[in-house]
C-alpha cells in the first residue's frame, strides 16, 4: 500500500501536495487525537516541525521531475511497462513480450495510449500496439488508432511512412484496415479533403475497402469545401457497396445540390436513399434554395412539405424569411410573416430587428411600425436595438422627410419613453435635428432634455446641430438656454459654436448680445475666425455702425486673420444696405484690381489675389444694392461684366435685376431679363413671378398680370402669401374689390393663410369703396383667426371709420390698440411687415408717413383722429388726445396745420386758455407758429373781451416783425 501511494506520489504533483499537507497535519500539535493515545511528556522529547521534512520533499520532486522528462505523464503501469522495454532492449521481442504478459488483463484505451505516446520509438509503438491489439479480452477503440497515428504522423500534414502500415500488414491485415480507415476520417474531421483523397488511394491499394463512417467522412467534408461532384462520385461508390448516407450528411448534401439550383438531383437522392423526408429535411433543402435566391421553388417546396404532412418550424420560416429579406422580396416577407404568425411560429428578435431595417431602408415606414405591435403579439418586448434602428433610419436619411413619417418616430420615441428605452447619442441628435426642420423646436429642446434625464450628455456637435436649427427657426430664446446649460454641463463651446450664435444673432438684428459673446469668446482664449468676424462686421454694416464695423476690421487686422471673397462680399453687401452703394463698388472696383480705388486700400492689406476674386453671390449682392437705389442701367452692365468675367449669373441675381427694373417701372427691360434668364437654364421662381406681377398690378395691366399667374401655374409654382397679397391690392385699388375678396377666400382654401398685410389690404379696399362695415368685420376676423393686426391695419381702420364719422368705434381702436399693441421696442414697428418690401407697403397708401421716424405710427393715428374729432365739434376729446400725444415726448410732430385748425376750433369756442395751452405746447417743442396764428389768437382775445392781452400780443408780435425785417 504504503509503495504504491509513493509510486503515485512520485509521478503525480498532486499527490505530492497532499504529501505536503500530511506533514503539516502531524506536526501541528492542534490536531492530535487527545485521548485515545496517551504519551508522557518529558523534557527531551523534541517537536518536529516541516522543514524537517525538506530533503525528502526535495528528493521525490527531483526525482518526479526526472521520470516526467523521460515518459510524460503517465499511469504507473504505462511507465513500469515503458520501463522494462527500455530495460530489456529487444524491440519487443520475447523477453519483453514475457514480461507484458502480467499486464494482459489491464489492458484498456488509456494504458495503450499511454505507452504509445511516451514510448519514444516508433517501431516500438507499432509493435506494442499491434500485440496489444491480439490480446483476448480487448480491441482498439478509435481514440488508440489515433494517439497512433498522431504519434506516426507528427504533423497533421505528414504521412504515415509506408514501411510502417507494411509493418502492420504483416502483423495484422485486419488492424492496418481499420486504421487506414480512422486515418481518412481524421483527414475528414481536420478539413484536409486533399489528403483524405489520397490515403483512400493507399486504402484502395493495399486492397481494402472504405466503410460507411468513412464514405459519410469524405461525403461531408467534400460537401463543406464545396466540392459537390466529387460527393457525388463518392456517393454512387456508398450506392454500389450498398451503403446509405447518415441522415444529417443526406441533409447537407440535399441544402448543396439545392443551393446549386438541382433541387430535382435532391428530391432523387432522398428517393434513391429510402428516406421520407421530414420537416428537418425539407428545411435544409428550403435553406438552400434560398441561398440560391430561388425563392419561388422555395415556396412550392413549402406546398410540397405540407402536402407530405411535415409541419414547417421556425428554421423554415427563418430560411423564407431571411431569403426574402436578402433579395429584397418585402412583399414576400409579409406573406410569409403572416404565415409564420399563424401557425404559432414566432420569429426571434432578432429578425424582426432585420426587417425593421429592411422595410425603413426601403422606405416603407408605415409597415416597419406595425411590426412593433406584431412583436408585441409575439411575446417580444421591443427593446432599444429595434427602437433606435426604427428611428435612426427615418431621421438619418438626408431627404426632406414627410410629416407623416416623423409622425411615426414620434410615436415609436413615445412608447420608447414609457418603456424607458433611450435613443443613443446620434439618433437623438439626428432626432432633434428632424423636429427642428419641420418646426417643432420646442418638442426637439424638450427630447434633448428627457434623454439627459437618462444619461444622456450631449456632446458638443450634438449642441451645434440644435442651436443651429433652433436659430434658423427664430427660436433664440430656446438657442441661448441650450448655450447656457452646455456651458454648465462643462461642454466647452468651441469655434463652430460661438461663430454660429454670434452668425444668427446678427442677422436677428441682435447685434449687442452677438458682441457680448464676441468678447468672450477672445477673452476665454478661443480665438474668431475670418466667418466670426464677418458676421459681425456685416451685422454692424447693416445697421448703418460704420465705426464699430471699421473697429471690428481692424481688430481682425490686428489678429493677422486676412479677410476671404465671403468678408469682401459682407462689406459689399453691407454698404449696400447701409445706404452707401458708391463705397460698395469702390470695394468690387479693388477686388477687380482697379487701383484707383484708394479709399477702401485699408480692407485689403492682407488680402491675396485668390481671396479676392468676386464670385456670383458678391455679384448678386451688387446688383441688389444697386438696384435698390434705382441705378438699375449700372446693376445691367455689372450683369454684362460678371458674364465676361465667367462667372455665370444665378437665379439669386437675375431676380434682383428683373426686380429692380420692375420698381423702376422698366417692364420690359425686367421681361429681357425674364428671357435671358429662361436660356440660361433657370426657370422664374416664386420671387420672380411676383416682382412682375406686383409692377403690373401698379400699372393696372391685370390682363398681363393674369397670363404671368397663368405661366405661373403652368410651371407648378404656386402662389405665395406676398403674391395673393399683391393681387388683391391691386384689384382693390382698380375697384374691383369683390373679386379681391373671394381671392383672398380662395387662397385660404388653398391653404395660404392671409397674413396682417393682405387682412389690411382688403381692410382698406372695403374702406374705400364705402363699406365700412364689412371693413370691421374683416378685422374682428382676422383676430378671431390669430392674426394680430398691425400699427398699419390700426390706421386703416381708424381712418376709415372717421371718415364715415363712426368717431367712438375710431376712439375705441385707438384704446384697443394702446393696450394690446403699444410698442415695447420703437424698431420693432419695422418688423412687422417682415417679408415685404418697404416699396410695397408704400404702394399700399396706407401710411404715408412709414419709415420716417419712430414716431410714425402713433402721429399718423392721433393726427386722423385730433382732426375727426375736432371737425365734429367734440373739441374736449380732441383736446384729450393731444395732450395725450403730448405726453409721449416725441421727436416729430402732427404739423402745423393739425395745431392750427384745433386752436382755431377752440378759440371759435370761446376756449382761449385752451388755445394757448396748445400754443405753449408748439413752442415747447421749438416750432415757429405761422403768422396767421398769432392773428387768430389776438381774435379770440378780442373775442372774449380781453383787450389787454391782444394789445400785448399785438405789441409781441410787432417786435418780431421788426426784428425779423431787414435794416434799411
Amino acid at each position: 500500500m504504503s509503495k504504491r501511494v509513493l509510486g503515485i506520489v512520485i509521478h503525480t504533483s498532486a499527490v505530492l501536495l497532499r504529501l505536503r499537507f500530511c506533514s503539516r497535519f502531524i506536526s501541528s500539535q492542534k490536531n492530535t487525537l487527545e485521548g485515545l493515545i496517551s504519551y508522557p511528556e518529558t523534557e527531551d522529547t523534541k517537536q518536529f516541525q516541516a522543514q524537517d521534512f525538506q530533503f525528502l520533499t526535495d528528493s521525490i520532486s527531483s526525482a518526479a521531475a526526472s521520470l516526467k522528462g523521460e515518459s510524460g505523464d503517465c499511469l504507473t503501469d504505462a511507465f513500469s511497462i515503458i520501463s522494462a522495454i527500455k530495460k530489456y532492449n529487444d524491440g519487443l521481442g520475447e523477453e519483453s513480450q514475457k514480461f507484458l504478459r502480467q499486464f494482459r488483463c489491464k489492458l484498456d484505451d488509456k494504458l495503450v495510449i499511454d505507452v504509445i505516446r511516451n514510448v519514444q520509438s516508433a517501431e516500438v509503438g507499432v509493435r506494442f500496439f499491434v500485440w496489444a491489439g491480439r490480446q483476448l479480452g480487448y480491441s482498439h477503440s478509435v481514440a488508440a488508432y489515433d494517439a497512433l497515428l498522431d504519434y506516426l504522423c507528427g504533423d497533421e500534414s505528414d504521412r504515415v511512412a509506408d514501411h510502417f502500415l507494411l509493418e502492420i500488414r504483416n502483423d495484422d491485415a485486419e488492424v492496418l484496415g481499420k486504421m487506414l480507415n480512422v486515418l481518412i476520417r481524421k483527414c475528414c474531421r481536420n478539413g484536409m479533403w486533399n489528403m483524405a483523397l489520397e490515403e483512400l488511394k493507399r486504402l484502395k491499394d493495399f486492397g481494402y475497402k472504405p466503410s460507411r463512417v468513412t464514405y459519410n467522412s469524405l461525403v461531408r467534408v467534400f460537401l463543406e469545401a464545396g466540392k459537390l461532384e466529387t460527393a457525388s462520385l463518392l456517393h454512387k461508390e456508398m450506392l454500389d457497396l450498398g451503403f446509405k448516407l447518415d441522415v444529417h450528411i443526406l441533409g447537407l448534401f440535399v441544402h448543396g445540390l439545392c443551393k446549386m439550383g438541382k433541387w430535382d438531383d435532391a428530391l432523387s437522392m432522398i428517393e434513391m436513399e429510402g428516406v421520407k423526408p421530414d420537416t428537418v429535411l425539407y428545411t435544409k433543402m428550403i435553406i438552400g434554395l434560398c441561398d440560391a435566391s430561388l425563392l419561388v421553388e422555395a415556396m412550392e417546396f413549402l406546398d410540397r412539405m405540407r402536402a407530405d404532412s411535415c409541419v414547417p418550424n421556425v428554421m423554415t420560416y427563418k430560411a423564407l424569411l431571411c431569403g426574402c429579406l436578402n433579395k429584397g422580396k418585402l412583399g414576400r416577407c409579409k406573406r410569409v410573416l403572416n404565415m409564420m404568425m399563424g401557425e404559432g411560429c414566432y420569429p426571434s428578435p432578432k429578425i424582426f430587428c432585420s426587417l425593421v431595417h429592411a422595410y425603413c431602408k426601403s422606405g416603407d415606414y408605415s409597415y416597419a411600425f406595425k411590426l412593433f405591435k406584431k412583436m408585441e403579439t409575439c411575446g417580444i418586448k421591443p427593446g432599444y436595438v429595434v427602437y433606435n434602428i426604427f428611428v435612426g433610419s427615418i431621421c438619418s436619411n438626408g431627404e426632406f422627410l414627410s410629416l407623416n413619417v416623423l409622425e411615426l418616430a414620434e410615436k415609436a420615441y413615445s412608447e420608447m419613453l414609457e418603456a424607458g428605452i433611450a435613443l443613443n447619442r446620434i439618433n437623438t441628435s439626428n432626432f432633434a435635428c428632424c423636429l427642428c426642420k419641420i418646426g417643432k423646436h420646442d418638442k426637439a429642446y424638450r427630447i434633448i432634455r428627457e434623454m439627459m434625464t437618462n444619461g444622456f450628455i450631449p456632446e458638443a456637435g450634438t449642441y451645434n446641430k440644435v442651436i443651429s436649427f433652433l436659430c434658423d427657426g427664430s427660436k433664440l430664446d430656446k438657442a441661448l438656454l441650450m448655450f447656457q446649460e452646455m456651458k454648465s454641463y462643462g461642454i466647452v463651446p468651441n469655434i463652430y459654436t460661438y461663430s454660429l450664435l454670434i452668425d444668427r444673432f446678427c442677422k436677428a438684428g441682435l447685434i449687442e448680445q452677438a458682441r457680448h459673446w464676441f468678447d468672450e469668446m477672445s477673452r476665454d482664449g478661443c480665438a474668431p475666425n475670418v466667418v466670426t468676424y464677418t458676421a459681425i462686421m456685416h451685422a454692424y454694416l447693416k445697421a448703418k455702425r460704420i465705426s464699430e464695423a471699421n473697429e471690428i476690421f481692424e481688430m481682425m487686422m490686428l489678429q493677422g486673420c486676412p479677410p476671404n471673397v465671403v468678408t469682401f462680399t459682407a462689406l459689399i453687401d453691407g454698404f449696400c444696405k447701409a445706404g452707401n452703394v458708391e463705397r460698395a463698388c469702390a470695394i468690387y472696383e479693388k477686388m477687380r484690381g482697379n487701383s484707383h480705388a484708394q479709399d477702401v486700400d485699408a480692407y485689403f492689406k492682407l488680402s491675396s489675389d485668390g481671396d479676392k476674386e468676386p464670385n456670383v453671390i458678391t455679384y448678386g449682392a451688387l446688383v441688389d444694392g444697386l438696384c435698390k437705389v434705382h441705378k438699375v442701367k449700372k446693376a445691367r452692365d455689372l450683369l454684362d461684366a460678371m458674364t465676361e468675367q465667367g462667372c455665370q449669373p444665378n437665379h439669386i441675381v437675375y431676380d434682383a435685376l428683373i426686380d429692380g427694373f420692375c420698381k423702376t417701372g422698366k417692364l420690359d427691360e425686367a421681361q429681357e431679363v425674364l428671357a435671358k434668364m429662361s436660356e440660361r437654364g433657370y426657370s422664374p421662381n416664386i420671387y420672380t413671378y411676383s416682382s412682375l406681377i406686383d409692377k403690373m398690378f401698379k400699372d393696372k395691366r391685370l390682363d398681363l398680370a393674369l397670363k404671368v399667374l397663368a405661366k405661373m401655374l403652368e410651371n407648378s409654382c404656386p402662389p405665395n402669401v406676398v403674391i395673393y397679397t399683391e393681387m388683391i391690392d391691386g384689384l382693390c385699388k382698380v375697384g374691383k374689390t369683390a373679386e379681391a375678396y373671394k381671392l383672398m377666400l380662395m387662397m385660404d382654401e388653398k391653404g395660404c393663410k392671409p397674413n396682417a398685410v393682405t387682412y389690411t389690404a382688403m381692410i382698406d379696399g372695403f374702406g374705400k369703396a364705402g363699406n365700412v362695415n364689412k371693413s370691421i368685420e374683416l378685422f374682428h376676423d382676422m383676430m378671431k383667426k390669430g392674426c394680430a393686426p398691425t400699427y398699419i391695419t390700426y390706421e386703416v381702420l381708424i381712418n376709415h371709420c372717421c371718415n364715415f364719422g363712426r368717431l367712438d368705434e375710431a376712439y375705441q381702436l385707438l384704446v384697443e390698440m394702446k393696450q394690446t399693441y403699444w410698442p415695447v421696442l420703437p424698431a420693432s414697428y419695422h418688423k412687422v411687415m417682415e417679408g415685404f418690401s418697404q416699396e410695397f407697403i408704400q404702394s399700399l397708401q396706407l401710411v404715408n408717413e412709414f419709415g420716417k421716424g419712430d414716431s410714425a405710427p402713433v402721429l399718423a393715428v392721433y393726427k386722423i383722429l385730433i382732426e375727426s374729432f375736432r371737425k365734429s365739434g367734440r373739441l374736449e376729446i380732441a383736446l384729450q388726445l393731444h395732450k395725450e400725444l403730448s405726453s409721449f415726448q416725441l421727436k416729430s410732430s402732427i404739423g402745423q396745420k393739425v395745431y392750427s385748425s384745433l386752436i382755431g376750433s377752440l378759440l371759435a369756442s370761446q376756449r382761449v386758455e385752451e388755445a394757448f395751452e396748445v400754443y405753449a405746447d408748439i413752442t415747447r417743442r421749438g416750432e415757429i407758429p405761422e403768422f396767421a396764428l398769432f392773428v387768430d389768437l389776438i381774435k379770440g382775445l378780442v373775442l372774449v373781451n380781453r383787450w389787454e392781452d391782444a394789445f400785448l400780443l399785438s405789441e409781441s408780435l410787432c417786435q418780431m416783425v421788426c426784428i425779423s425785417s431787414p435794416r434799411s
